[in-house]
């Protein structure tokens, strides 16, 4: 690994630890050192686009990288049920409202179809009224 790409690994994962205590505080406790792992393959455009270039302090919140995030899983369906409860989960306790999940996932409709948003809404209606019941 040369000099420069050790660079930008380092920084990749200090924003990546940055991040994920933003989005997550429930991680605090989680070795994310073990995904570092994962990454040496990656080449270094990939590392800097996801990490370098795109997330930045000055960038987007955790909010609406939240509602972009579920707007994505959205369109994936089914297949996407796990993250989107995980995202809409995340995006609430980052300040999303459930009326800003909903239009979002609604927006989808033209591009994910409307089995694609019924099921990211059930699944938002289910975190909606989980949350409902933990609240004081």
């Amino acid at each position: 690994m040369t000099e420069a790409f050790a660079n930008i690994f380092k920084q990749m994962m200090e924003q990546g630890q940055q991040m994920a205590r933003a989005f997550t505080p429930g991680l605090e406790g989680v070795d994310v050192k073990a995904f570092e792992k994962l990454f040496p393959a990656m080449p270094k455009e990939l590392l800097e686009a996801f990490f370098g270039k795109t997330f930045n302090p000055e960038g987007l919140d955790a909010r609406t990288r939240f509602l972009v995030t579920i707007a994505a899983l959205t369109v994936l369906g089914p297949v996407g049920e796990p993250q989107v409860r995980l995202t809409v989960q995340n995006a609430l306790a980052a300040g999303a409202t459930k009326r800003e999940v909903a239009e979002v996932i609604w927006q989808m409709s033209m591009f994910g179809g409307l089995p694609a948003t019924q099921k990211a809404l059930e699944i938002a209606q289910t975190v909606f009224a989980e949350t409902e019941e933990k609240a004081p």
